[in-house]
């Protein structure tokens, strides 16, 4: 009798560890995925954030590292989020890709989440947020990371040729560019005046946007139509072709070459007074390798007469999936990314360009990134790209036909009666 006692109370701690253990595996298996790519000290610094998180919350959190291909990274997203898994819960995701993403249903609608008052929306880029973040009046992504285009310019070129401010209008762009290049190209036979993406990818179009923009024009979405061909476009389309074929202060090379990095290297290399390209260039015009080194500034891109200063939207936002198995813990994930000291670690750690305002006065992200303070002016001018699942589609047909009037095998006008054209078809497929 006693040894069928004792052999119950055995059975029963055998039955009590196996549900322990499968309560505790259970526990284990309902882990926060998180999926982001760059560069290897961004994945670093993801991770150890990943880690101080747990640290402080109890919730453990699984990095899946992208690649740092921006395309790779959208594919990727796209296969989990097709088939409807769970994982990843949470991902960082390119401003282009949201109109994509939110209009398939893939995204949750931040406000209707567990604890969703306490997340700071209004502590970010009002204009980001209301550009980018919101569709069909849904909160389906907060910024990260900002970034926009701008101008850059030797600001020891300026000083030496007689000019006391950058550029205000293209026209003075154009002047200073003109007058410094001559003189310059005495010493400097590879000197030019202004250096900007060209080349036939969706930098291109970014750059094309701001000069429309700024010239009152852009891509006008109403009623599920997009008009290109407006008179506004055409002259700034002409105007970039100028730039290369009739002022010659842009190179040759400009349609075929010219990228972000190719900008940027020409720039730094001390070839030329104005460069067009994104914030991250800062950083790499003041290591202590970069010929230019403290004699560069930067502020926003010049504009057309009556028209208004304009930056391309780019970036980084935060998202959930609507398929997450644990939306509670990635909206207190998502809340402690977007917080004022996470927001600040990834100013001072990574040099990114928060996306909480309120970072850009904080006195030691400041003397540490002095050019904050203008990029803020930039971000506030931004113009977002236009937030539709067909977006691709309509970048591929601009870049053929832009970049067809910069190589002189297009007009300026009959490009955009053509680029009309296959937009409206794309339009029309999406909606049958």
């Amino acid at each position: 009798m006693n040894h069928t006692i004792g052999n119950r109370r055995i059975i029963g701690a055998v039955i009590l560890s196996l549900a322990m253990c499968f309560t505790s595996c259970s526990r284990r298996e309902k882990v926060l995925t998180f999926a982001v790519g760059g560069a290897p000290n961004e994945l670093d610094f993801w991770e150890q954030l990943c880690e101080n998180f747990q640290k402080e919350t109890g919730i453990e959190v699984n990095l899946i590292r992208q690649p740092t291909d921006t395309d790779q990274r959208r594919q990727g997203l796209m296969v989990g989020l097709r088939a409807k898994k769970s994982d990843p819960d949470i991902f960082l995701m390119d401003v282009a890709w949201i109109g994509q993403f939110a209009a398939s249903g893939w995204l949750e609608d931040l406000n209707s989440l567990p604890q969703s008052e306490s997340i700071e929306v209004e502590k970010f880029f009002p204009t980001v947020v209301n550009l980018a973040g919101i569709y069909e009046g849904k909160l389906i992504a907060l910024p990260i990371y900002v970034d926009g285009g701008l101008l850059y310019y030797r600001t020891d070129l300026l000083e030496k040729y007689g000019f006391r401010r950058p550029p205000e209008t293209w026209k003075e762009l154009i002047d200073m560019s003109t007058k410094v290049q001559a003189r310059e190209r005495a010493t400097n036979p590879d000197f030019w005046g202004f250096v900007w993406q060209g080349a036939q990818y969706e930098g291109l179009v970014c750059n094309f946007l701001e000069f429309a923009v700024s010239n009152n024009g852009g891509l006008l979405l109403e009623d599920g139509k997009i008009s290109v061909n407006t008179l506004e476009n055409v002259q700034a389309l002409q105007f970039m072709r100028d730039l290369i074929c009739n002022y010659r202060i842009s190179p040759p090379n400009t349609f075929t070459e010219m990228k972000e990095e190719e900008v940027r290297i020409f720039f730094q290399q001390g070839n030329a007074l104005f460069e067009r390209n994104w914030p991250y260039a800062w950083g790499n015009h003041q290591s202590e390798s970069s010929p230019v080194k403290g004699k560069v500034g930067i502020s926003p891109l010049p504009s057309f007469p009556g028209g208004r200063k304009a930056s391309t939207l780019g970036g980084w936002h935060l998202g959930i999936s609507i398929f997450s198995d644990s939306k509670k813990e990635a909206a207190q994930f998502l809340k402690y990314v977007t917080s004022y000291g996470i927001q600040k670690q990834l100013a001072l750690n990574l040099g990114w360009n928060p996306g909480r305002v309120d970072i850009y006065e904080d006195p030691e992200v400041l003397s540490r990134l002095p050019h904050l303070k203008d990029l803020r002016v930039v971000f506030e001018n931004a113009y977002a790209r236009p937030n539709v699942p067909y977006y691709t589609q309509i970048s591929e047909v601009l870049q053929r036909y832009i970049n067809a009037v910069l190589a002189g095998k297009m007009e300026p006008v009959e490009a955009l009666v053509k680029s009309e054209e296959e937009i409206s078809e794309v339009v029309r497929n999406y909606a049958r």
